[in-house]
């Protein structure tokens, strides 16, 4: 546990840079002024020192999350991670921390002012949470300062990467950039000053904004300005005549430098007595009633407008902060010193992302070009063919989106025998494939029914135009279960053959998303098995009607069974090693905090059953501990694709592991996946593809790289590879397998082509 005097020690290191303009370091003048117009209710500053406690048998979500994001920090540090790949992992972190504010911690923030105590499951009170977790961040914020600054700064530097503060630049490059600042920048800012006739200005979830205190040279009230940085411009600004992207020095300077060097040009004749940079992060998560709702894209839309006020979780800003302006802030956002983090460097080091675009392929990863699954030939009029005798697995990105699930998708909308497609459409892209085949297929005259989850976090807007669009086509759009966010990624495809109809059926682990199928790994199983596909047919009329149908015997469904069946197939393998038989599970998952799951895994680890979770984010069981989990090993992979893949297996007694069962979809392993959304869970029957799925998950558990071994505390310790053993991380030697599989292929085809021809 975490102290309230450690939580509010940690002291990041102080940044130092040029200014034209003073800072004053202790408030004079008139204080801010109180927001009058605000209907909230008074922040409740934390100030209770949470109490130390033994580790119980659950371990706490929120600082399980917290713990992968150090994890991925850990790749900043990665010498043998590329230099803009750590740069791009840097910019992951921020953004990864930024999303947990908005989602999180305004729920902590209700629990501790609503009355009564509320409690987690390992029984931390929200204030020991919260104070814990600010503990934590912290200091992972301090370390991801020293990483830039003294890392990857003096490495890009070294690469002809220059990022320079204001002091750095030639007199030649500061009159470049006040020439760009007057010609660009300039015309496009607009101060905003508190004064009884100009309210506080509203502050916008992650702007960039300097609070400015300024004086009239005849009085001494002090007045606070407020001056938005447009997000119209880069962060970092090419120094050279014509910005180039291609290979060789550059010198860049942050939009910061530019604009704090350039105030007085904003406020003539004013005094300007001092200035600071911040950023707010508002929370995201909006109560919602959906029950008593008419019209659920209605509501979505009125919650995205709602969305854009929601309360200030968290305050950030620079070194040495003016004291009357950060006051003035806490004033007017309501916000306390425990929302507030001083920052040494950078307020977002997800500006870092633009370096990505750097032709500089010697400081990136090799490019990776999915392959085509080997099943799958040039001709598209064959897939149908090919899955009316066998079901397909593919194993993204390191075989073809594109090739696969985008081109069935696409035969389905241009092939006269197909009469209808059903799908459900969780997130995507811009302009996508997808949805112009479904618009396609209804334009066409086919049947064409979609569900958009409008619910799905910070892809609302985007669902709610594509929804839209789709409706003015013909495409029969619906919006899923009131209640329920539906998060199950499944396509059913119904087509004319001979005297009758045949369906075929996709289902898997990511969204129907051919940009994040470049960077997240994911499983999909195409089938066209009357067993499968008939109950995924039931599952949109139950998506898209009011089907309360209850009795599947293939798919897993939640909220209906999905974790009934789970558990009892987590009981038989208790039962198996109880009559002595070698007994073995492994799950491998985003997500692992349902309570009931963990303690079904604990008896069967008592009972000797083997387990091993491979669990990417959140794991809240702890391994390891005598008498409880001896059996449970548990692994996070944190590499170069995002893990995203849900794959469980269970032995059942055999000695062949692909006489196992095998499940994979779109559900993790939390109490929100069986209760509050419809997923889908499918087996994976053919023998070969069930193999196919052991080595899978084999290789996951036997390459150390890039790989995390859980402690019973909740910690982590990097693997290290074996002396002797091959450093690979899994991905790496999965890529490795699929090229070779890519290379074997193409030497056979090439000697079938190289063999004589034979004259009959």
């Amino acid at each position: 546990m975490i102290s309230r005097q450690q939580a509010m020690s940690t002291k990041p290191h102080l940044w130092t840079k040029a200014s034209a303009c003073p800072i004053v370091a202790s408030p004079s003048g008139n204080m801010p002024r109180k927001n009058k117009s605000s209907k909230r209710a008074p922040r409740i500053q934390v100030k209770m020192q949470p109490p130390a406690s033994p580790l119980g048998p659950l371990l706490n979500r929120e600082i399980a999350w917290i713990r992968f994001n150090d994890r991925v920090l850990s790749l900043v540090a990665d010498p043998t991670v590329p230099l803009l790949e750590r740069i791009r992992f840097l910019s992951i972190f921020q953004s990864n921390l930024d999303e947990f504010f908005m989602k999180r911690i305004g729920i902590l923030r209700r629990r501790i002012a609503s009355p009564g105590v509320f409690r987690s499951r390992d029984g931390m009170t929200a204030t020991e949470q919260f104070l814990a977790i600010r503990g934590m961040v912290q200091e992972m914020l301090k370390r991801a300062d020293l990483l830039f600054s003294s890392d990857l700064r003096p490495e890009l530097n070294q690469q002809g990467i220059q990022l320079l503060d204001w002091a750095s630049l030639t007199l030649e490059e500061q009159a470049f950039a006040c020439r760009y600042f007057l010609e660009a920048v300039f015309p496009t800012l607009t101060p905003l000053s508190v004064d009884p006739g100009h309210p506080f200005p509203f502050i916008s979830n992650q702007s960039l904004s300097f609070a400015i205190r300024i004086q009239h040279p005849d009085r001494e009230e002090n007045l606070f300005s407020r001056v938005k940085i447009p997000e119209l411009f880069p962060f970092w600004v090419d120094l050279a005549p014509t910005p180039s992207p291609a290979p060789g020095p550059t010198r860049r300077v942050s939009i910061l430098d530019i604009v704090s060097n350039n105030l007085s040009l904003l406020f003539p004749e004013m005094k300007i007595l001092g200035f600071m940079a911040f950023r707010v992060t508002r929370n995201m998560e909006i109560e919602r009633d959906e029950e008593n709702v008419d019209d659920l894209l209605e509501m979505i839309e009125q919650e995205l407008r709602e969305r854009k006020f929601g309360e200030v979780v968290k305050l950030e800003h620079g070194p040495r902060p003016d004291p009357w302006l950060l006051e003035f802030l806490h004033k007017e956002l309501e916000t306390t010193e425990d929302d507030t983090y001083e920052l040494a460097h950078y307020l977002d080091f997800s500006n870092l992302s633009a370096l990505e675009q750097l032709k500089r392929p010697d400081l990136k990863y090799p490019i990776w070009n999915p392959v085509n699954p080997i099943e799958l030939g040039d001709d598209a009029a064959d897939l149908f063919q090919l899955l009316s005798t066998k079901d397909l697995l593919t194993h993204h990105p390191y075989e073809s989106f594109s090739s696969s699930v985008e081109k069935l998708i696409h035969t389905a909308a241009l092939d006269p025998n197909v009469l209808a497609i059903k799908m459900a459409l969780y997130r995507t892209q811009e302009n996508s494939p997808i949805v112009e085949s479904l618009i396609q297929a209804a334009e066409s005259g086919k049947q064409v029914a979609c569900l958009v989850e409008l619910k799905a976090r910070f892809e609302e807007q985007r669902n709610v135009q594509w929804a839209k669009k789709m409706e003015d086509s013909g495409v029969h759009v619906v919006y899923g279960v009131v209640g329920l966010k539906t998060h199950c990624k499944v396509l059913l495809i119904v087509r004319k053959e001979g005297p009758g109809l045949r369906c075929y059926a996709h289902t898997g682990t990511g969204n129907y998303n051919n940009q994040t199928a470049r960077c997240y790994t994911d499983l999909g199983l195409m089938t066209s098995r009357p067993e499968i596909t008939n109950e995924i047919l039931e599952v949109f009329n139950y998506l898209t009607g009011r089907s309360l149908k209850r009795s599947y015997n293939q798919l897993w469904v939640s909220p209906i069974h999905l974790k009934s069946q789970l558990l009892a197939q987590i009981e038989k393998e208790t039962v198996i090693a109880r009559s002595g038989q070698p007994a073995r599970i492994i799950f491998k998952c985003n997500n692992l905090e349902d309570s009931d799951v963990c303690h079904a895994l604990y008896r069967a680890s008592e009972a000797g059953v083997e387990i091993d979770l491979i669990v990417r984010s959140i794991c809240t069981l702890r391994p390891g501990v005598p008498g409880l989990s001896e059996k449970i090993r548990v692994l996070s992979v944190v590499d170069r694709f995002l893990e995203h893949s849900r794959l469980y297996y269970f032995s059942r007694g055999e000695s062949k592991p692909e006489n196992g069962s095998f499940y994979l979809g779109s559900a993790d392993l939390m109490s929100r996946s069986f209760m509050g959304r419809v997923e889908v869970l499918a087996p994976v029957h053919d023998s070969n593809l069930r193999r196919r799925c052991y080595e899978i998950l084999s290789i996951f558990l036997s390459h150390s790289a890039q790989s995390w071994r859980m402690l019973s505390d909740g910690n982590y310790e990097r693997l290290l590879p074996s002396e002797g053993s091959d450093p690979l991380s899994a991905q790496q030697a999965l890529m490795n397998l699929v090229k070779k599989q890519f290379v074997d292929r193409e030497m056979m085809e090439e000697a079938i082509r190289s063999l004589p021809r034979v004259s009959h």
